[in-house]
C-alpha cells in the first residue's frame, strides 16, 4: 500500500543552513548571452522545507555547530530578493489519484512561481531555439506539463538557469523518442542509423575538415538533432567534464534499450519478462536523476559516482521509476495502434496471466524495487558518510518520488485501468 509519510530518503532541507549551495564551477546563468540577456531578474528562490525522520537524517548528512567546514561550497544566498514572475493558472496544484497499491511517497505541490517560469522558458525555447514541434502539436506540449515534472523532481536547484537544464534535456529526448520511435512518425524501422546520427549531437563527431562541416549542418536537419544540439550546449556549459561525459554514456544506454525494442518489434517477438526487463534497465529514465548534482549546482565526483554500490542504486531508481511509467502509461499504449510491450501485458502473456493479473504483479514488481533501491540507498548513506554522497542520494530519492508525483498528477496523458 502506499506510503502515509515523506520518502526515507528525501531531503527535509530544513532551514537556511541547508540550502544548496551555488556552484563553484561556470558563472551562472547558463547558455547562450541572448538567453542571459533575457532572463537577467527574473530568478526565484529555493523551494521551502519539508518533513524529516530519522533516515533523512543520515542521508541528509551532518549539521549544526562544528560541521560548516564540510561543505566547502556552501554560500549564502543573496540577501535583495529578485523580480518574481507572476504564476500563470497552469501552476494550479494538479489533480490525479495514485495507483492502488502502488509503494510511493507524497511530494509537496512543486513552487508554483518556479513552475510558471519554466514552464514559460521551455516553450519559447521549444518553439523559437529549436523549433521542437509544429503549431498542430501546442496542446500535447502543453499537456505534457514539463515545468511541474521538473520542478517536482528537483526542488533544491539553486536557480531557475538549474532547472533549465534539466527541462530541455528531458524535452529533448522526448522529441527523439516521438519522432524517431513512437507517437509522431517514430518507426522501428531504420531506427539504429538515426539514433546514431542524433547521438552525434551529444557525442561530436571529430573528423577531417573536409566532412566536418557537412556532419556540423547536419545537426540542424531535424527537431530531434537541434533538440539535443542545443540543449547538450546548455547542459554541458553548466556541467564538469566528467559529468558531461557520464551523461553523454547514460543516453548511450538509452538508445540501446530504444533498439533492443524497436528489434522485437520488427520481429513480433514478446520477450520472457527478464528479457523487458533488462531492456528497461536501458530504455528507462536513468539519464534524469544522474544529472541531479550538475542540476542541484554541485558535483558528486567520479571515483564516488563510479562505485558499484551506487551504480546499484542509480540502476535500482531507474528501473522503479520506468516500471511506474509502464503502470501509468498502460492505457494510453493499449490504445496506440499496433501491439505495444510493457511491463503488465508481458507478463500478463508470458505467464498465462489475465490482463488485470499481469497488472497487479507488474505493480508488485515496482514496489520491491522501490525498497530494493531504498535499502541499497540506506546502507551507502550509512557505509559512505561523505556529504557529497548523501547530498547526491537525496536527490535521486527525490527525483524518484517528484518523478511518481508527475505520472500521478498527469491526468492529460494518463489514466488508470478499471481493475480495483
Amino acid at each position: 500500500m502506499p506510503d502515509s509519510g515523506t520518502s526515507p530518503l528525501r531531503s527535509a532541507l530544513p532551514g537556511t543552513a541547508l540550502r544548496p549551495p551555488l556552484p563553484t564551477g561556470p558563472a551562472l546563468p547558463f547558455g547562450p548571452a541572448a538567453e542571459a540577456a533575457r532572463e537577467a531578474g527574473t530568478e526565484v528562490p529555493a523551494a521551502g522545507p519539508g518533513p524529516n525522520t530519522a533516515l533523512d537524517r543520515i542521508v541528509r548528512g551532518p549539521s549544526g555547530v562544528g560541521t560548516s567546514g564540510l561543505y566547502p561550497a556552501r554560500r549564502a544566498r543573496p540577501s535583495v530578493p529578485p523580480v518574481l514572475p507572476v504564476p500563470s493558472a497552469a501552476a494550479a496544484p494538479a489533480e490525479g489519484r495514485p495507483i492502488p497499491g502502488l509503494y510511493h511517497h507524497p511530494v509537496p505541490e512543486p513552487d508554483p512561481v518556479r513552475v510558471a517560469e519554466v514552464s514559460r522558458r521551455i516553450k519559447r525555447w521549444a518553439v523559437d531555439e529549436v523549433e521542437a514541434y509544429p503549431p498542430e502539436w501546442e496542446d500535447q506540449f502543453d499537456g505534457f506539463s514539463v515545468g511541474r515534472y521538473m520542478v517536482a523532481c528537483h526542488p533544491d536547484a539553486p536557480t531557475v538557469d538549474h532547472l533549465m537544464i534539466a527541462t530541455r534535456l528531458m524535452v529533448a529526448e522526448n522529441v527523439v523518442d516521438d519522432v524517431y520511435c513512437e507517437d509522431h512518425g517514430g518507426s522501428p524501422v531504420g531506427l539504429g542509423g538515426r539514433l546514431l546520427l542524433a547521438h552525434t549531437a551529444l557525442d561530436p563527431l571529430h573528423t577531417t575538415a573536409e566532412y566536418q562541416p557537412v556532419w556540423a549542418e547536419s545537426l540542424l536537419s531535424d527537431a530531434a538533432r537541434r533538440s539535443y544540439r542545443s540543449a547538450m550546449a546548455y547542459f554541458s556549459e553548466a556541467a564538469t567534464p566528467s559529468q558531461t561525459d557520464r551523461f553523454r554514456h547514460d543516453m548511450a544506454r538509452l538508445h540501446m534499450g530504444y533498439l533492443a525494442e524497436a528489434a522485437w518489434a520488427q520481429t513480433d517477438y514478446t520477450p520472457e519478462v527478464w528479457e523487458y526487463l533488462s531492456m528497461r534497465q536501458f530504455n528507462n529514465f536513468r539519464p534524469c536523476p544522474t544529472i541531479t548534482d550538475t542540476v542541484g549546482g554541485y558535483e558528486l565526483p567520479p571515483d564516488l559516482h563510479a562505485l558499484p554500490a551506487l551504480q546499484r542504486v542509480i540502476a535500482l531508481a531507474g528501473n522503479a521509476t520506468t516500471i511506474s511509467n509502464d503502470l501509468y502509461s498502460y492505457t494510453k499504449e493499449l490504445k496506440s495502434p499496433g501491439k505495444h510491450l510493457n511491463l503488465p501485458v508481458v507478463i500478463a502473456e508470458q505467464e498465462g496471466l489475465s490482463d488485470k493479473e499481469g497488472y497487479l504483479k507488474a505493480v508488485e514488481v515496482h514496489n520491491e524495487l522501490m525498497h530494493e533501491f531504498e535499502g541499497e540507498a540506506a546502507a551507502l548513506a550509512a557505509s559512505w558518510p561523505d556529504p557529497r554522497m548523501l547530498r547526491f542520494l537525496r536527490g535521486v530519492a527525490v527525483w524518484v518520488d517528484g518523478n511518481h508525483y508527475w505520472h500521478m498528477t498527469n491526468t492529460y496523458r494518463y489514466s488508470l485501468p478499471d481493475f480495483w
